[in-house]
C-alpha cells in the first residue's frame, strides 16, 4: 500500500466530534504563518497554500478572516510547532506534529498518552530517520506519461509517483513544491490539486495484525483527542 495510504491518513478523521478541534488548529496555523510572512496571501505563498487548503477541507470562512484580522490588528498569540517521536507495537513508530501556545501542556499529554497506550517516547532522530520529509501533490484525469514528460521539460525533480485508485500521488522535494505546482496549472488549465500536503512519509511500511493493530489505534485514538496535536505519520498500513 505504500505511502499513498499515508498520505490519506496524515489529516485528521472529519467527523463531527473532531471539527472543532480541525477548525483550530487552522486558526493557529494560519495565524502563525501570516505572522510571519505577512497576513497578504499574495505576498505570502505559505499562507495562501494553508488558506487554500483550508477552504477544502471546509474550515469557515470567518475561522480564516479572524485568524487574519488579529494579525492586522496586532494580537499577539505565539505557537511553536514541535515534534515528538514514537515507538508502538509490532515494529510501528511514528512522528507527532504539535502547534502550541504551551510546550509543557503538549509535552505532558504526550506523555499521559504514552503511559496509558503502548507508545514509546523515543529521543529526537530515533525515529525520524526513517522518514522522508516531502511534499505531495494528488491528481486525477491525467496520466503518469503525461505528468512526467510536462515536469521532466520544466527541469523539476520527482522523488516519484503512486497511484491510488484514479489518482496520481506525486513527490517531490518541499522546495519544488510551488515551482511543481505553477508548471502543472500552466500545462493543465483548470487541473485540481485533489492532494497538496508537505509531510513526512515513512521510506518502509507495516502491517499490524490482532492485539498489535488494537494497541495501535488506541494510540492513534488518544493523540488526536489532544488539543494541541496537528498531525501524526506512522509507517503502518491500515
Amino acid at each position: 500500500m505504500g505511502r499513498a495510504h499515508e498520505v490519506r491518513a496524515a489529516s485528521m478523521a472529519k467527523t463531527a466530534a473532531a471539527k472543532s478541534k480541525l477548525y483550530s488548529i487552522y486558526a493557529k496555523e494560519i495565524y502563525r504563518i501570516a505572522k510571519s510572512g505577512g497576513a497578504n496571501p499574495e505576498g505570502n505563498p505559505a499562507l495562501k497554500r494553508i488558506i487554500e487548503k483550508a477552504k477544502k477541507e471546509q474550515v469557515p470562512a470567518d475561522v480564516i478572516n479572524r485568524s487574519i484580522d488579529k494579525v492586522n490588528k496586532g494580537v499577539e498569540e505565539n505557537y511553536t510547532v514541535c515534534e515528538y517521536e514514537a515507538f508502538g507495537p509490532g515494529g510501528s513508530n511514528m512522528i507527532i506534529k504539535c502547534l502550541t501556545d504551551n510546550v509543557n501542556r503538549t509535552v505532558a499529554s504526550i506523555k499521559t498518552v504514552a503511559n496509558k497506550t503502548a507508545a514509546k517516547i523515543a529521543g529526537q532522530g530515533a525515529v525520524s530517520f526513517m522518514y522522508e520529509n516531502l511534499c505531495v501533490l494528488g491528481i486525477k484525469g491525467h496520466t503518469e506519461d503525461e505528468i512526467m514528460d510536462v515536469l521532466f521539460n520544466a527541469e523539476v525533480e520527482v522523488n516519484d509517483i503512486e497511484t491510488d485508485g484514479d489518482m496520481l500521488l506525486i513527490y517531490s522535494e518541499p522546495s519544488n513544491l510551488t515551482n511543481m505546482k505553477q508548471v502543472l496549472e500552466e500545462s493543465f488549465k483548470g487541473i485540481n490539486f485533489e492532494v497538496d500536503e508537505i509531510g513526512k512519509y515513512a521510506k518502509d511500511m507495516v502491517t499490524l495484525e490482532g492485539e498489535d493493530l488494537v494497541a495501535f489505534n488506541k494510540i492513534l485514538t488518544m493523540l488526536e483527542e489532544v488539543d494541541d496535536v496537528s498531525n501524526i505519520y506512522h509507517n503502518v498500513n491500515l
